[in-house]
């Protein structure tokens, strides 16, 4: 546990309570700073919003990413610092990518792992946003006014997603 202070309260939080708070919920789309929880980018203020029940007016962004830095979550700032930025397929991996089966890039593969079994909405090679249904990945695009060039449920198996025959 790491006690912090954020706007005048105290609070006792590791990265399991953080984890946990964000179970069931759906990252927004990501304007300019983020952090990795669970494969996943998530706005630093609707992380730290949701663990402390603090209004997101009370703390600033960077209140938000030192907090959750100190409890071992990586942060960073998106490539431009306008619009919306969604989750590059190939963001968590080393490139360059090698090759893996059936001849597609490995880290495509590695890249969708964090999404087996659930639906994504994906823009060129960037995933907008990842549900347990196909109803609240719409409901999610059509809140955040974005649009998916397409959507498909990642299989559960990783054969399954590289297209390799059932043995």
């Amino acid at each position: 546990m790491t006690i912090m202070t954020v706007s005048g309260h105290r609070y006792d939080l590791d990265s399991r309570s953080v984890e946990a708070a964000l179970q069931g919920q759906l990252p927004e789309p990501i304007h300019e700073h983020f952090v990795v929880i669970n494969g996943r980018r998530w706005p630093p203020k609707q992380v730290l919003a949701l663990v402390t029940g603090l209004d997101r007016a009370d703390f600033t962004t960077h209140q938000a990413r030192r907090a959750l830095t100190r409890l071992g979550f990586t942060a960073a700032r998106a490539a431009s610092p306008r619009g919306h930025h969604p989750v590059p397929l190939s963001a968590a991996l080393p490139q360059p990518a090698v090759s893996g089966t059936a001849g597609r890039p490995e880290s495509l593969v590695e890249a969708l792992r964090p999404f087996v079994g659930l639906w994504v909405a994906v823009r060129g090679e960037e995933v907008l946003v990842a549900a347990p249904s196909a109803k609240e990945v719409v409901a999610w695009l059509a809140q955040h006014r974005q649009r998916a060039q397409s959507m498909f449920r990642v299989p559960d198996s990783g054969p399954a997603i590289t297209g390799a025959a059932p043995q």
